[in-house]
């Protein structure tokens, strides 16, 4: 079964996928972004197009990255419980908990489906939010934006950890393994490209990383 059927038995588990309206920049740049992705050149597809606002760039990718990650972990719902993961984790050395700073300040212990619902809420919320991410053409974006980017893209590699520490398996169960490296691969060259995580952030999945970017 693809990833797109068994995320449409899990519509409640997860988030509806995010569209970049149309009538402006953001629809022209997804248009790029597909049509290298289809080119199969996955470190040229990460490179921002010619003459293209950075900002504009970074905030079209972040929203397919959500959405990448939506649907790869809506796949995995029914495996991914409070039981079976009882704590955001990244192998045995990484736990990851759950602030917000608005309404959870303090970091608290959740179990990994609870940690990837509050995050989901969190992105979910700021790309709705048009003093974030604006959506009219020629509207500024704030000027901490790329520090917004950054926070979003170092929590979603957190759930790409999980599903390669916890779940990978069930992945090739599922005969999905090679869809997930793709995403992943895309991920990871986007994200070194425009210096959105650091090592540190990394070291969950740093052998796989390396193996990406040929270190």
């Amino acid at each position: 079964m693809s990833l797109l059927g068994l995320a449409s038995r899990n519509q409640k588990t997860f988030h509806p996928k995010k569209s970049v309206p149309p009538g402006n920049k953001g629809e022209l740049l997804q248009k790029h972004i597909d049509a290298t992705l289809g080119s199969g050149n996955l470190r040229e597809a990460v490179l921002l197009p010619p003459g293209e606002d950075l900002n504009e760039w970074l905030a079209v990718n972040t929203v397919d990255f959500f959405n990448q990650v939506n649907i790869l972990y809506g796949t995995l719902t029914e495996f991914c419980t409070p039981s079976s993961c009882p704590m955001m984790t990244a192998g045995p050395k990484y736990e990851y908990r759950w602030a917000d700073g608005v309404s959870i300040k303090k970091p608290i212990k959740v179990s990994a489906p609870k940690y990837v619902d509050y995050l989901m809420d969190w992105i979910e919320k700021q790309l709705d939010d048009e003093s974030i991410f604006p959506q009219k053409l020629g509207a500024p974006f704030p000027p901490n934006f790329r520090d917004v980017v950054k926070t979003i893209v170092k929590r979603l590699f957190r759930v790409y950890a999980h599903i390669y520490h916890s779940h990978f398996q069930k992945i090739i169960g599922l005969k999905e393994e090679a869809h997930l490296n793709t995403c992943f691969k895309h991920f990871v060259l986007f994200s070194w490209e425009f210096h959105l995580i650091d090592k540190n952030g990394l070291a969950p999945l740093y052998e796989i990383v390396e193996s990406i970017l040929q270190l």
